[in-house]
């Protein structure tokens, strides 16, 4: 399954009222994939929140560390290739970092990602978290 930001922060923030299902999902699947602009979305969301920065940067540096999570780091050719996408999706409002998600889940196979958000169905994947 894919980590997006909204998925992340269901998982880190235990007050959270999908705090419960998403570490449920977390736990049962052998296979966490992440890329990097998925935690550049992330720890500016938890401030916005109110969250506890130290803490926020601890977990942001676990997920990069743990070795059942695997980070893809978005280069030039996945950069390009989700702005393609934007530019084909003139009528839809998915931001970079979506579709960058969902260019890598199609190349992976990726049906599942751990998020609340609309867009990754309206592209056709599941989404676990419903808000």
């Amino acid at each position: 399954m894919l980590l997006d930001t909204s998925g992340l922060l269901c998982y880190f923030d235990a007050s959270d009222v999908r705090h419960s299902d998403a570490v449920t999902f977390f736990k049962a699947t052998p296979l966490r994939l992440i890329h990097s602009y998925v935690l550049a979305e992330f720890i500016p969301l938890c401030r916005a929140r109110g969250l506890n920065i130290v803490d926020v940067l601890a977990f942001a540096t676990d997920l990069l560390d743990n070795p059942h999570v695997e980070v893809v780091w978005v280069d030039e050719d996945l950069h390009r290739s989700a702005l393609a996408l934007l530019r084909a999706r003139p009528d839809r409002t998915y931001s970079l970092c979506d579709a960058v998600s969902f260019v890598l889940m199609r190349a992976r196979g990726i049906t599942e990602a751990l998020t609340t958000d609309r867009h990754f169905e309206q592209e056709g994947f599941v989404r676990l978290l419903k808000p």
